[in-house]
Formats: structure tokens, C-alpha cells, sequence
């Protein structure tokens, strides 16, 4: 893909004269974050992170969505962090949109570019900071690990999209695809952080109900998608956040809608015994 474009937050704040009707919506199936309402006054500063800020999109919520939190960090020129991850049992991924960052992982240097995506297994030592000039911005999807016995944690790896193929589904003339950072039979990964990909006009055909949580980043185009009962219109910087179960389907357009995708795999349920 050449020269895909990637939204984010547009901070500041809207005027005095601006209505405060939008678009947010918090239901028991779904929360609409959209574009609008992440402005400097919602952001966290989190321990260890210099000249760093943070729009936390989601986060553990009993009865809701339990298994990850989602982060969109800024960080300023000089700023980034030597102890980023404060729980060793956490795996996450990362997602570059704007600027360019430099990630140190278990040892060896990386610079991480629009586009530029990294996995962190549970444990390993990695830092992060911008050396560079401008803002860098980019998401991190946290998830406590579920280990296997028997199956070995996975290893770190970085990618960039633009490197990656866009995986098509079948009998959709390539307009529905997914590009995958991850073997989705790979068993030792419990989570995928992908990027879906619907050419203007296309649709997801169906109203997909499966036991996966989501969190949707749109990073480009508009669509109208289905959220348990309702019709919603969403854009470029707009986060849904869905709970297991929760209805969904899409129409997109009018032009290329993309979007990065959070969801929990390959693991048995839960018991509560």
C-alpha cells in the first residue's frame, strides 16, 4: 500500500462558542470515543514517561471489556521513557502514526516510522524515546498474558505495514482485507493488533457476534458501522470500543476505511470456579 495516511488526535480544545452535542456514546455493548472529545484536557501523564502524554481509549472494566487497555502516547522531542512497562506480565503492542520513534528492544535498536509496529512479549526489557524534532505518536495495546503450558511465549518481532501484504477475503473482489502482523494458528499468541482495510463501497456483510472484545482506532476514510442496535457514522481519529458478543458490521465509504484492530484469541474461556 502506498502512502497510507494515519489520524489522530487533533488535541487543543474546540471554542467557547462550539455546541458540546457529538457524537460520544457509552451503551452496555459499546462506547463511541470520537475524534472531537480527545483534547488536552483528557490526557494522563504516566509514571517513568518523559515529556509524554497519554489519551487512554480503553481500559479493563468489569462487566464490559476486560482484557486490554489501549493508549495513544505523545511524545515530545528528548522525551520517552527507560521503564515503560511497570507489570512484567504484560505483553503489548505498538503502532506508530506520526513522527518517528526509537524503540530499544532486548538490546538491539529499532526506528520505528509511520507505520511501524512492534511486539513486546511479557518481560523483555525495551525503552523508547524521540530523538527527532517533531512529536511522535503512536498506540500501545497492553494485554496481560495468558501463558500455555507446554507452548512457548512469543518473541518479539518489528514490521511495518507497508512491508505487509493486505490479506483479502475471499469472494469480495480484494475490497475487505486484513493485513495480519501475526499467524492467527499461532498459538502462542493470545492477542492480534491488525489493520482492516474495506475499499470504498464495501461491507462487511453480516452481523459478526463472536466472544473476541475489540478496540477499533479508525486511521482513515468514514463508514456507517452496525453497534448492537444502532447505525453509527464514523470517521478518521474515532475509537469503538466493543464488548464480547456485541453485534457489528459495517459500510464503507466514501471512500478507502481503514482501521486498527484489537482483539483476544486463542485462548480457552475463563471459569469462574
Amino acid at each position: 500500500m502506498e502512502n497510507p495516511s494515519y489520524a489522530s488526535p487533533i488535541a487543543g480544545l474546540p471554542p467557547q462558542t462550539a455546541l458540546h452535542t457529538g457524537r460520544a456514546v457509552f451503551t452496555e455493548a459499546y462506547a463511541l470515543i470520537p475524534h472531537g472529545v480527545m483534547r488536552d484536557i483528557v490526557t494522563s501523564y504516566l509514571p517513568h514517561w518523559a515529556d509524554t502524554r497519554a489519551w487512554v481509549i480503553a481500559r479493563p472494566l468489569s462487566g464490559f471489556a476486560e482484557t486490554f487497555s489501549q493508549y495513544i502516547m505523545e511524545v515530545f522531542p528528548g522525551g520517552g521513557s527507560s521503564q515503560p512497562e511497570p507489570n512484567d506480565a504484560a505483553e503489548g503492542v505498538l503502532f506508530v502514526v506520526s513522527g518517528q520513534a526509537s524503540l530499544t528492544l532486548d538490546g538491539k535498536n529499532h526506528l520505528l516510522k509511520p507505520g511501524g509496529y512492534a511486539f513486546l512479549p511479557p518481560g523483555i526489557a525495551w525503552s523508547l524515546f524521540n530523538k527527532g524534532t517533531e512529536p511522535v505518536r503512536f498506540h500501545w495495546v497492553r494485554k496481560r498474558y495468558e501463558p500455555v503450558e507446554g507452548i512457548a511465549a512469543p518473541t518479539a518481532f518489528v514490521a511495518n505495514e507497508n512491508d505487509e501484504p493486505i490479506i483479502w477475503m475471499p469472494g469480495t473482489d480484494n475490497r475487505w482485507g486484513t493485513t495480519r502482523f501475526v499467524d492467527p494458528t499461532d498459538l502462542r499468541h493470545d492477542m492480534h493488533v491488525n489493520i482492516v482495510t474495506l475499499e470504498a463501497g464495501a461491507v462487511i456483510p453480516f452481523e459478526e457476534t463472536h466472544v473476541m472484545e475489540h478496540g477499533l482506532y479508525v486511521l482513515e476514510g468514514k463508514a456507517v458501522y452496525r453497534l448492537n442496535r444502532d447505525w453509527v457514522e464514523v470517521e478518521a481519529g474515532d475509537f469503538m470500543w466493543l464488548r464480547a458478543f456485541c453485534p457489528q458490521a459495517c459500510y464503507a465509504g466514501p471512500g478507502r476505511f481503514r482501521y486498527l484492530l484489537y482483539k483476544d484469541v486463542n485462548r480457552h474461556m475463563k471459569l469462574p470456579f
